[in-house]
């Protein structure tokens, strides 16, 4: 569906500049956006190596372990169907933990194996379970300790102090993963009234 607006935006801006007689404006600005996407990619690759490198050194560390141990009474509340032994809830537990480190990229395996631990507990493999749907929303909404890719994104675009976002996050992030358990909470309530899962 995606890719059907973004041709639609696309061909859309093509016939606009035709129709106004500025089809050369077309190949300048895709050949700038092009050059200017390379140029950031390339700010952005220190700061996100030393962001990656230092949080890599946390987990290293067992910071990562340490907040899976604070997170865990929470985890098995919001988890409840998952046994508490289950390989699935350590995969949950190291997910959301690695998360709110912003971890990035590494967060992926763990919620890779958490989602696979998840669907061996799934009674029915076609649709998610709503431990799976729960976790997707904690995924998603991605409470964050430490923002490093949009302090990474500040720094390369020049920002005097690109650290200064932190708190602001911090709120923001918090209060969406607020909503979007109470959503899954509403969800959960709403279909099991109607006689779904």
């Amino acid at each position: 569906m995606i890719n059907f607006v973004w041709m639609f935006l696309i061909v859309a801006g093509i016939i606009c500049a035709a129709v106004n007689g500025r089809i050369e404006i077309v190949t300048k600005s895709a050949i700038s956006a092009a050059e200017d996407a390379v140029a950031l990619a390339f700010k952005l690759i220190g700061v996100m190596c030393l962001w990656l490198g230092v949080l890599k050194i946390a987990e290293q560390a067992g910071i990562v372990r340490f907040f899976a141990r604070l997170l865990s009474p929470v985890i098995r509340v919001l988890f409840s169907s998952v046994p508490r032994n289950h390989p699935a809830m350590g995969a949950i537990v190291m997910t959301v933990s690695a998360n709110m480190l912003g971890l990035g990229n590494a967060v992926t395996p763990f919620g890779i194996k958490a989602m696979q631990e998840l669907q061996k507990l799934n009674p029915n493999k076609e649709t998610a379970s709503p431990a799976m749907c729960t976790l997707l929303a904690l995924c998603t909404t991605g409470f964050t300790l430490v923002p490093a890719t949009i302090i990474a994104l500040r720094s390369a675009a020049g920002s005097v102090n690109p650290a200064e976002i932190v708190g602001a996050t911090l709120m923001v992030s918090l209060l969406a993963t607020c909503v979007a358990v109470a959503a899954d909470r509403v969800c959960r309530m709403f279909f099991a009234a109607k006689g779904g899962r």
